[in-house]
């Protein structure tokens, strides 16, 4: 079995010409479980969970369209799954859960792409990294994967690591493997799965997310994975997943989760 549930149309339209082409791109490349997991931030009803002025520049869709692509899709034999991908925000567990709660999504996946006002994946925030202290952003970072889990809001946590993005990692690697302790600990604790994402692999940081060893921490803590491209082109769809593949059988993992209205079950990994 594979999955990839990480992916957005935000780079073409919300229609079911542009939906397919992602969709006969999974079939193409053998994925049975396929997803459409569009950032939440682009939608008008989420506004009062995240607000910052990169954000709102950015948030021009409506969930009824779309919800409606999806009905199409579906009306049309098209096996795809609705996710939505949020990024988890600090003080909005009401609000989120009344969002999550609003819609009939097949999984919820949860990301941290904000580190207080800093877009830690940005191109416009790059620079940001050589002004601030790279512990403290780490940390900061970790705090909010752990509560991230202790929500128990979402099914899939997106891109574990994406703070090691522009490849500013700690050099001290007690302090590193201790961020990942309390990451692994925090999400054994709760529903949320793991993604191996091949995104990584075309950022400048040119790795699978999460690193090898968060990965082997998550998987002694027996915490479910899924694959995901985290495509944004057609293209992209099912990118590297043989790397994927072959780095969640190096650390043990031998079978992956799947979703559907809310329901896993779990597959051997293929």
């Amino acid at each position: 079995m594979l999955t990839d549930y990480h992916n957005h149309l935000e780079n073409g339209t919300l229609s079911l010409d542009y939906l397919k082409k992602f969709t006969d791109a999974a079939v193409q490349k053998g994925i049975e479980s396929f997803g459409i997991s569009e950032h939440a931030y682009h939608f008008y009803q989420t506004a009062d969970i995240l607000q910052n002025p990169w954000v709102n520049e950015r948030r021009f869709y409506d969930m009824k369209d779309y919800v409606n692509v999806f009905h199409e899709a579906w009306s049309n034999d098209i096996d795809v799954k609705m996710s939505i991908e949020m990024d988890y925000t600090p003080g909005k567990h009401g609000e989120m859960e009344k969002f999550i709660n609003s819609y009939s999504f097949d999984y919820v996946i949860g990301s941290i792409h904000w580190v207080g006002d800093f877009g830690i994946d940005l191109a416009e925030f790059r620079k940001e990294w050589d002004k601030r202290d790279l512990y403290e952003v780490y940390r900061k970072y970790f705090d909010q994967v752990v509560t991230l889990a202790q929500s128990n809001l979402f099914d899939i946590v997106g891109h574990l690591d994406l703070v090691k993005i522009f490849k500013y990692v700690p050099q001290d690697e007690e302090f590193l493997l201790e961020q990942y302790d309390r990451a692994a600990n925090a999400l054994a604790e709760s529903k949320t799965c793991v993604e191996i994402s091949t995104a990584g692999l075309r950022k400048p940081v040119g790795e699978l997310y999460p690193d090898k060893r968060l990965l082997q921490k998550c998987h002694e803590k027996n915490i479910p994975i899924v694959l995901s491209s985290d495509a944004h082109f057609p293209e992209h769809v099912g990118a590297d997943f043989e790397k994927a593949i072959d780095l969640a059988k190096e650390v043990g993992y031998q079978s992956i989760m799947t979703f559907s209205k809310g329901e896993r079950k779990e597959y051997p990994l293929g």
